[in-house]
């Protein structure tokens, strides 16, 4: 039976010879049969795929299935919040934003609003109006002479390379559209970021793209051309990131085309691997000292790092660092475990790093038990797509947030999961000329700057609905979750909150006093 097929394909061919001879025209079956055996041969001698060797050619079919599946998935299967990483409700929602066109439901929410793990806010009776001035904070702390005026909602870290120059042309002309900010990932500053005048995060990575040397160390000379540029508001130094913290960055061979390589000083058509750690720095305090370095030599424009938490005590660690070094980050951007645009590890991915939820909320702790966070901007990163999960990381502690996948969809990303493939089918994730070249710029940066801006709109809608006026007085009372079905607790029940200066108390019986203790500014 396994090869039942395929004897009929060969027992057809005998037949055809035979009938040939009362009708020619049956000839051209064999234009069919013929390359059906010779198939078959090829599969039955193949060592590779033992299905293909048990059924021949029409094991093909599992493959053809196979490839398939996602679209299927996708399209038939999934239903309005089942897709993952985004739900389909999540991404429609982006769409019309990004569109401009109606965003409402009818006939009722399609969530279980009492089913464990559910996150939702108490409303008030006298909601209140958030003006425009609320939506943006200025970064910089004492030692800033270049402050920058940010948005609450920027462009994440999405570097040239891992999406294509017409992504990076659109995110950046959306962003001078809407005046926010967009971060250039590790990836280096391209021509494509410059075109048309957005204002820019330079994220610095451990592999230095666009101001290293040869041997992968930093040159200052290559970092301060680049850095003196206007449009480069921030610079950011990437310790580590959600989706393969520890890890460094991977772009694969076939996105490091001579112009990649060119902007990140490497050689083309080799997997671009960033290393797992600095090699200017291997010490909090070293951390603090390169910041200093960098505010030095762009004359006083913010510094900060990103990172996704790991170790508890290692970020401790930075902070006793501030303290004895009396040098402050100007912001800190916090990625969680959720984040990831492009190549990663699976078990990186899915094992390896804290959720944005607690990370951010540690972070803004111990800031706070530390007297520090006065001085420094916290910016939540990490599956942020809607005006409410902006309320929820700043209630939980942060000032601003920034969104990579989101800003994507905004772009027209259709999640088909193939950005670690070079074949995105809409342009964005993808060095294949053809492809990206079918993104309009000029239509797409339209939607980037609609869909920031009509999210802004809601998160200030979400914030008054509560009772307020200002973002700032979001604290983590405003946020509850289902325990179980009959419970919920706020946010500030579930995550331990920290008073100003709890961690230098002497006697201090903090939650994280333990963890203070072992931290030493000296060590990761």
């Amino acid at each position: 039976m396994r090869w039942l097929y395929y004897t009929i394909s060969i027992v057809s061919s005998l037949l055809v010879f035979i009938i040939y001879q009362f009708w020619p025209p049956i000839i051209y079956a064999l234009f069919i049969i013929i390359p059906y055996i010779l198939i078959g041969i090829h599969d039955i001698r193949s060592v590779s795929h033992t299905v293909l060797r048990n059924y021949p050619v029409i094991g093909h079919l599992r493959y053809i299935l196979e490839f398939i599946r996602p679209e299927i998935q996708q399209y038939y299967i999934e239903t309005d919040n089942s897709g993952t990483p985004y739900s389909r409700e999540t991404r429609s929602l982006i769409y019309q934003k990004a569109k401009g066109v109606r965003e409402t439901i009818a006939f009722g929410t399609k969530n279980d609003l009492t089913s464990v793990g559910y996150v939702f806010s108490y409303h008030s009776l006298a909601p209140k109006t958030v003006s425009h001035d609320k939506t943006r904070i200025l970064i910089g702390g004492p030692d800033c002479t270049k402050p920058y005026d940010a948005s609450r909602l920027n462009i994440s870290g999405m570097s040239f390379g891992s999406i294509s120059p017409n992504a990076i042309r659109a995110l950046n002309k959306g962003a001078k559209i809407g005046k926010f900010a967009h971060s250039t990932g590790e990836g280096g500053v391209s021509s494509y970021h410059l075109e048309n005048g957005g204002d820019l995060v330079w994220q610095i990575g451990t592999a230095y793209f666009g101001c290293r040397y040869q041997d992968g160390r930093f040159d200052q000379d290559s970092f301060e051309q680049i850095a003196k540029n206007d449009v480069v508001k921030m610079i950011e130094i990437k310790l580590s990131q959600g989706a393969k913290p520890a890890h460094g960055g991977i772009l694969p061979a076939a996105k490091v085309t001579e112009e990649i390589a060119k902007i990140r000083m490497l050689e083309p058509w080799k997997d671009a691997i960033s290393p797992p750690m600095h090699t200017e720095f291997s010490t909090p305090i070293g951390l603090m000292e390169f910041v200093a370095r960098l505010r030095k030599i762009t004359g006083g424009k913010p510094i900060g790092f990103k990172l996704c938490l790991g170790h508890k005590t290692e970020f401790m660690a930075i902070c006793k660092a501030m303290i004895e070094t009396g040098i402050r980050p100007d912001f800190i951007t916090v990625d969680g475990s959720e984040g990831g645009t492009g190549a990663a590890p699976v078990t990186f991915t899915n094992r390896i790093g804290t959720p944005i939820n607690e990370s951010i909320t540690f972070v803004h702790n111990c800031l706070v038990g530390a007297n520090l966070r006065d001085d420094i901007k916290l910016i939540a990163s990490g599956k942020i797509a809607t005006g409410y999960d902006m309320v929820t990381k700043i209630a939980l502690g942060a000032d601003a947030c920034s969104m990579a996948r989101a800003m994507m969809f905004a772009l027209g990303c259709l999640q088909s999961l193939s950005c670690n493939t070079d074949r995105c089918p809409t342009g964005i994730a993808t060095q294949n000329k053809h492809r990206w070249s079918m993104l309009d710029v000029k239509d797409k940066s339209v939607r980037v700057a609609n869909f920031q801006k009509r999210t802004i709109h809601s998160f200030c809608e979400l914030v008054g609905a509560l009772g307020i006026d200002d973002p700032d007085q979001l604290d983590p009372e405003h946020i509850r979750r289902y325990i179980d079905t009959s419970t919920s607790k706020s946010f500030a029940a579930i995550y331990p909150q920290l008073h100003k200066g709890e961690l230098l108390e002497k006697n201090s019986n903090s939650v994280y006093a333990d963890l203070w203790h072992i931290a030493k500014a000296e060590s990761f």
